[in-house]
Parts: structure tokens; C-alpha cells; sequence
């Protein structure tokens, strides 16, 4: 028996007694959906995928009471397979997250593998969640998660909030190498969420690293919530910048969805690209919804970017989705 489903049975095996001491949930999303990819070097694909709008998980998380308004917490979350029935991020048995902290007036100390500021400000006000075709990840560099961290969220202060993580590189004998810290700061009040993000990944020998900084706004106006994000992207080979802007426009149970992403290359091969995305969400209950998107992404000198969704790389230029998720 492999070692991740071997720690899922236990888990779930033991919740109930657990829940006696501490509260403890268990949650999770099934999707799927079918993918239609064009243009890619090995010509156009049709495939059944899992995690098209919402990377396909199982989760624990739970909190316990120590008093004085304090409380211990922890998640542990794996991604699932669902065309295939196996594990996501490698196979790694708890790879989406898996951490275990303090939290109290003062805000939560957590401790392990976790998403890191700036993707959670990206994919906030991406219409499409950082999922289905319009993936603003596809021209945004983001490192999703953190692995050996540190974080510290604050509690929001009169609208205000912050965030702080720093990932141990674990090089011996240099503290530098493969060393992560991300920050946010931002302000979200009633129909307002603002935002600015700072990411960088020191390379293998600490000589220099990738960093992103970004800057995002969101409005709800009512009739449809409007987003604006700007992201500047340096070191190791890399000088870019990123602007995305879209909608979401709900109409009874439907919502529509559109954004439109440019990426402007400022190192001497100037591959530049821009990308357009369409989708449609259809909320059958509170849990269960249809999606359907489409995107396309317009390459320039010899760039080669792709569309793909929330749990993998697409392989052409152009991707339209259809499928359904439930929450659980």
C-alpha cells in the first residue's frame, strides 16, 4: 500500500476519536472536467483532467481551545487525481499544505509547507481563481507554495493586513541557498481589497535570486466585481512585467468571467505575449457548479507560453474547458 493513501485510512480512522479533544473537519473538492488544447508542438489533445477549476483535494484541519484566546491549529491537505485516482504535487502525501501553528488576537504563528503572499493576493483577484483556461498564472509568475516556513498572518486591524513568511533553504553551510521570503501588506474594507505582494527564491548557490512585487486592486461594484493587478518579475535571467485586468459579472446563479493578461519581456529576445479568457460558472447548489472557459494566448518572437489550468501545464496556445466541481 502506498504511503499516502496508508496516512489518509489513519487519518480517517482516527478523526472521531480525535474529535472528542479537539475539533477537527475533514474537506475537500472533486472536479473535473474535459480539456481541448490546440497549437501545442505535438499537435492538438483532448483529455479528461482533474482539478480544472479548482486543484482536486482532501483535507484535516483542526483547532483546539488552550485558553486565554488561544488556540492550537493545523491543516494537512493533499491533492487528488481524479481522472486517474491518484496523488497530485508528486505524490506527496500532504503537498498542498501541511502545517500546524498558534493563533489569537494577535493573529496565527504557523509552522510547514504553505502558500506563499503573493500567489493568495494573484490569485484573489483573478477572475478565474488562478483556474479553468484564463490561469492568470499562465504569463504571471507566481510561486504557489513555500516549503520549510515560517508565517505570520496578521488579524486585520481597521481594514488592515499583512503577512510575513520566510522559507528555510536547508543548504548546508550556507544559510542564503534556496532560501524564500514572501510579504504582503494590504487593506480590504467592504467592497475594496487592495494589496501589494513580494516574493523571492534565492537560487541553489545563493549567488542570486527571482523576485516578484506586485500590486492588486479589487472592486465590488454590485453588478460586477472589477480587478487590476500589476506584477514586476527580476533576477536570474528574468526582467518582465505583467498586467492583468477582468471581471466577474454574476447574474442569478450564472457568473461570467473575462480577463486579459499582457506580458511585456524586457531581456534582449523581447518574447512578449498577451492572453484573452472567457468563462461561465453555473452554481447548481452552494457546493456544486458547471464551468466552461476559454483562452488564448498570443505568442511573440519565439515565446512559448501555454495555457493551462488550476492543476496543470497545458501544451498549445489555446484551451477550451467544460466540466463540474463539488466542495465538500
Amino acid at each position: 500500500m502506498k504511503k499516502p493513501l496508508l496516512a489518509l485510512i489513519v487519518l480517517s480512522a482516527f478523526a472521531g476519536v480525535a474529535s472528542a479533544q479537539t475539533s477537527i473537519t475533514m474537506y475537500g473538492i472533486v472536479d473535473a472536467g474535459f480539456v481541448y488544447e490546440r497549437n501545442g508542438p505535438a499537435g492538438n489533445v483532448e483529455k479528461l483532467t482533474s482539478g480544472v477549476q479548482s486543484g482536486s483535494r482532501l483535507g484535516f484541519r483542526g483547532s483546539e481551545d488552550l485558553g486565554g484566546g488561544t488556540s492550537a491549529k493545523f491543516v494537512l491537505e493533499t491533492g487528488i487525481a481524479v481522472d486517474t485516482g491518484g496523488f497530485n504535487q508528486g505524490g506527496l502525501a500532504f503537498a498542498r499544505q501541511s502545517y500546524v501553528g498558534l493563533s489569537s488576537n494577535w493573529g496565527s504563528l504557523t509552522l510547514g509547507r504553505q502558500y506563499t503572499p503573493h500567489y493568495l493576493a494573484l490569485n484573489d483577484i483573478d477572475p478565474f481563481g488562478t483556474g479553468l483556461a484564463g490561469n492568470s498564472q499562465n504569463l504571471i509568475p507566481s510561486v504557489t507554495r513555500m516549503n520549510n516556513t515560517i508565517k505570520y498572518s496578521s488579524p486585520t486591524w481597521s481594514g488592515f493586513v499583512g503577512e510575513l513568511a520566510y522559507g528555510f533553504g536547508e543548504v548546508p553551510g550556507d544559510t542564503t541557498a534556496l532560501r524564500q521570503i514572501g510579504a504582503s501588506v494590504g487593506y480590504v474594507n467592504g467592497p475594496l481589497y487592495t494589496k501589494i505582494a513580494y516574493q523571492s527564491i534565492e537560487n541553489a548557490t545563493g549567488t542570486d535570486k527571482a523576485r516578484n512585487t506586485m500590486a492588486v486592486g479589487k472592486w465590488d461594484f454590485g453588478l460586477l466585481v472589477a480587478s487590476l493587478g500589476y506584477n514586476e518579475t527580476k533576477g536570474i535571467g528574468a526582467d518582465s512585467r505583467q498586467w492583468i485586468a477582468g471581471a466577474s459579472i454574476p447574474f442569478g446563479a450564472s457568473t461570467f468571467l473575462v480577463s486579459y493578461i499582457d506580458n511585456n519581456d524586457r531581456n534582449p529576445a523581447n518574447n512578449d505575449a498577451t492572453q484573452w479568457a472567457l468563462g461561465y460558472t453555473y452554481a447548481m447548489s452552494k457546493r456544486t457548479n458547471l464551468y466552461a472557459s476559454y483562452a488564448r494566448i498570443n505568442n511573440d518572437n519565439g515565446a512559448a507560453f501555454t495555457v493551462g489550468n488550476a492543476s496543470e501545464l497545458g501544451t498549445g496556445n489555446q484551451a477550451f474547458n467544460i466540466g463540474f466541481r463539488h466542495q465538500f
